[in-house]
């Protein structure tokens, strides 16, 4: 798709969601962010809006492939006072060595990128023994609505730069060896039905290390708990 395309998209992105952040996705972006940890890495941050709702001491370094998006991420960062780092880079090869962050975050980006299992085990990599993955995403339905996404899907890619309706992400991210310590699924108000469900998470790694199993069980009881540790 052309670069004129790109700079379009990137120049309406936040009107385009503004009313959806306002009722839902704003609210559910600050409350998962606030189980960061450590050095964290956002891929496919996209416009920044997630520089926001980061605790202020957080370190990010936040990843976009698309330098236009990119480019619109600059005023928020400024706004956030983050000591963060902007990077052009693909989710499917991240520049960074094994075992480097505590925490990574992604809020609707595994249904664009080019390669969601490879970009998985690109986050595992780069996670620390028992590392968090936080996510938000929306997936494929069941029924009636799932075949009208994969109908649907290969036209809406095209224009909402490859974004898919139909991709089972929460299978995805368990595939790739990370375990679910907290997951919601919600209907969110301001989102297209087309695009429901969406799942708000917490997993945590286990690809390349054994987890010392007292650890897993804190994070099995976070819900219970009732807030981050």
């Amino acid at each position: 798709m052309s670069s004129l395309w790109h700079q379009l998209a990137a120049s309406l992105y936040d009107r385009l969601l503004a009313s959806f952040e306002d009722k839902w996705l704003r609210r559910k972006r600050c409350e998962l962010l606030q189980w960061c940890r450590g050095r964290v890495l956002e891929i496919g941050g996209g416009t920044g809006a997630n520089l926001l709702c980061y605790p202020s001491s957080t370190r990010v370094v936040l990843t976009e492939p698309d330098e236009a998006m990119l480019a619109k991420s600059r005023p928020k960062l400024r706004q956030a006072k983050l000591p963060a780092e902007l990077l052009l880079c693909r989710a499917e090869d991240l520049p960074f060595q094994s075992q480097t962050f505590d925490t990574v975050v992604a809020t609707l980006v595994l249904c664009s990128v080019t390669d969601p299992s490879r970009s998985l085990r690109e986050i595992a990599r780069i996670l620390r023994q028992g590392g968090r993955f936080l996510f938000l995403e929306h997936t494929r339905a069941d029924g009636d609505t799932a075949k009208w996404q994969d109908r649907l899907t290969p036209v809406w890619s095209r224009l909402a730069l490859g974004c898919h309706l139909n991709r089972s992400t929460v299978s995805t991210i368990q595939q790739a060896g990370f375990h679910l310590a907290r997951l919601e699924r919600h209907l969110p108000p301001g989102l297209p039905r087309l695009a429901q469900p969406a799942f708000v998470g917490v997993a945590v790694n286990q690809t390349s290390h054994p987890l010392d199993r007292d650890a897993l069980d804190r994070f099995d009881n976070i819900g219970a708990q009732g807030g981050p540790r």
